[in-house]
């Protein structure tokens, strides 16, 4: 075998196929989660802003665009899609829209103007002043939303990060910020939504009609 021949995988599973084993990781799993979740509660106060803020928002006839990356990506289409349809409670749609669901939009933007531009571009163009703009991210430092939340602060937006870990750069950035206390990624992901469901129940209960 030559020196630059690698060795293809195989493919096969290997020797963890252990019950107890897998059942510990699964245990390991749940508890992080609850207590994740536990800690949930110390946020309620940021989170009551943020839903108070949302509410002001649609109130007065203004949106939200949220964006994220990959896993946060999906969290803001979920938001998006809790509001412009319905979570619970039968109402008008909402005006919320995910900046990452554009595929023409994301290359385009990406080829000409970097990466770090796909958000803050879109932001110049369809947002007016009195929106809101939440960046999701859960280390707080990913610089596309970093630039979107500065391009809408300029731009007479309110701006919300929803972080993990020590909040990173948008934390110094953002008007208010929700704060996962976790280094997981998983776990943050998963308190995200939490919060995510629990701001379109807010909402709902407020404007439901």
């Amino acid at each position: 075998m030559s020196k630059h021949s690698r060795k293809e995988p195989t493919g096969e599973m290997s020797n963890f196929s252990d019950l107890n084993d897998i059942h510990d990781i699964l245990q390991k799993t749940v508890d992080e989660h609850i207590l994740i979740a536990s800690s949930i509660v110390d946020l309620l106060p940021d989170i009551g802003k943020v839903a108070s803020i949302l509410i002001d928002t649609f109130s007065r006839g203004n949106k939200l665009l949220i964006c994220g990356n990959g896993g946060s990506a999906s969290d803001a289409q979920h938001i998006a899609a809790e509001l412009v349809g319905r979570f619970v409670k039968e109402r008008a749609g909402l005006p919320a829209i995910a900046l990452n669901t554009d595929t023409s939009i994301l290359t385009s933007v990406g080829n000409d103007y970097g990466y770090e531009s796909i958000f803050s571009r879109q932001i110049q163009a369809l947002s007016k002043p009195g929106d809101v703009v939440m960046g999701i991210s859960t280390s707080g430092n990913s610089q596309n939303v970093v630039k979107a939340l500065k391009i809408a602060s300029t731009l007479d937006c309110q701006t919300i990060g929803l972080l993990g870990k020590d909040g990173g750069e948008i934390k110094e950035i953002a008007d208010i910020n929700i704060i996962v206390p976790s280094n997981s990624t998983a776990r943050i992901q998963e308190m995200h939504i939490l919060i995510g469901h629990m701001l379109c129940e807010t909402v709902d209960c407020s404007i439901a009609t």
